[in-house]
């Protein structure tokens, strides 16, 4: 079988960065729709883990887009789940995570060559520092990921087995 040719366009650091971030929101959303259809109940049952149930896993990623698109942006941080505590329900974080994920997804878009390269600051409870907003860009995508993994892994241990695809090269072949 012969695959399927793949139109490629012009890539630049800007358009390449800007579609991982739109990646990140597909991705983002092909778990909230798998996990819509399993029971509630589910997302709150404790498991070992990083964070203890799917919804706290998710709240957690949410909440990570939340504070790096302020460090992007260069606005003050929402103030943190972390911290003080998300008591919203189950469909509050499955609407939040995707809303935020198309906010975030939406910044980067806009973003040209130069502001890429930008050095932002950022300051947290846990660390401060200086780097590219490519690079803060890459971290915060990149934790998304991560944390998308342990979802599947905690799905894996309630007895979920199917999981949507959400590697890249299926992101990019889907489209």
């Amino acid at each position: 079988m012969v695959p399927a040719r793949i139109e490629k366009t012009e890539l630049t650091l800007a358009s390449f960065v800007a579609d991982c971030a739109i990646y990140n929101l597909w991705a983002n959303q092909q778990l909230v729709d798998w996990l819509k259809t399993k029971p509630v109940a589910l997302m709150e049952k404790t498991v070992p883990s990083s964070f203890p149930s799917l919804k706290e896993t998710l709240v957690h990623i949410w909440d990570t887009e939340r504070f790096w698109l302020s460090v992007l942006q260069q606005v003050p941080a929402p103030p943190s789940f972390r911290l003080f505590g998300f008591d919203g329900t189950v469909e509050e974080v499955f609407e939040g995570i995707v809303e935020h994920s198309a906010d975030l997804a939406d910044y980067l878009q806009s973003l040209t060559e130069p502001e890429w390269q930008e050095d932002v600051i950022f300051t947290s409870p846990w660390a401060e520092g200086i780097r590219s907003r490519i690079e803060f860009t890459h971290h915060c995508l990149n934790h998304s990921t991560y944390h998308r993994g342990q979802v599947v892994t905690i799905g894996r241990n309630l007895g979920l087995t199917d999981a949507p695809m959400t590697d890249y090269s299926f992101y990019f072949l889907m489209k």
